[in-house]
This record gives C-alpha cells, structure tokens and sequence, in this order.
C-alpha cells in the first residue's frame, strides 16, 4: 500500500473545527466505516482510543488530502499513548480506501474503558470540556 494522503477519525477529530485545527489544514471529510477495530472510552478522558478486535469495527469521520505538514501536527497531538498505522476504512459508496489512523498503544491498553466511546455525549457535554483542557496555546481556533 502507498503512503496514505488521507486519515480516519473515530473520536474528537470527528468534528471538523476541532480537526482542522489540530492539521492546520481544512480537507474534506466523509463518513467511514473501519472493520477489525473496536472504540473504548480512555480512562479519566474525553476521547476514546482503538485497539484491534476480530470481528468488531468502528464508524468515523475520513479526511482527505493531508499534508506532511497536518500529518506532524496529528502526531504531535496525539502523542505516545497512540501510534499511527496504515488501514484500509470502508466509505459510504463501499470503496476501500487506504488511510492513516491513529490506535492506541498496546503498552497503554489497561487506560481504556469497557463498552464504545459514546460520541453524541461527547458532543453534548465532552467536547467544551475537551476544548478548554487541549486548547493549543496561543490558538483561539479551537
């Protein structure tokens, strides 16, 4: 596979503000489906972290077109609790597409929580308190 332009996002980077702040980078978005993963909630967090479970999968958010630049931002941001990986996600029309995402370390696993992430809770009450605490300093686009 060559190296994916595009990312899949399954937690906080969903929300587009959110995400093109962290890129530095507008792209366009479409909805995704990634087979062979499953979503928990992070422990004491507002985001979730994937870990590769047969016969499960996760639904996100697919960005395309990422920079080099927007890439070295999303790894800063997520920093080492994740590792970025090459999947191939499923989109709306049903073509796979090759794509970065971001799963949760193996040596941090025991942070994560049981059951899915819930991702309207997290844009009901998650996301403003997300926003205060993981505000870039000095970015008021966020």
């Amino acid at each position: 596979m060559t190296a994916p332009t595009a990312c899949f996002t399954y937690g906080s980077l969903m929300c587009e503000d959110i995400f093109r702040a962290v890129a530095g980078q507008a792209c366009a978005a479409e909805p995704a489906h990634l087979a062979g993963y499953r979503r928990h909630p992070v422990r004491g967090e507002d985001y979730p972290g994937i870990r590769p479970a047969a016969g499960a999968a996760v639904d996100g958010v697919l960005y395309h077109g990422l920079s080099a630049t927007a890439l070295a931002r999303l790894d800063a941001f997520e920093g080492m609790q994740y590792r970025r990986e090459a999947v191939m996600v499923r989109t709306a029309d049903g073509s796979l597409t090759p794509a970065w995402a971001y799963v949760f370390h193996p040596a941090h696993t025991h942070r994560l929580g049981r059951g899915d992430w819930d991702s309207e809770a997290f844009r009901r009450h998650g996301r403003a308190r997300f926003l205060r605490r993981y505000r870039p300093t000095g970015r008021s686009d966020m």
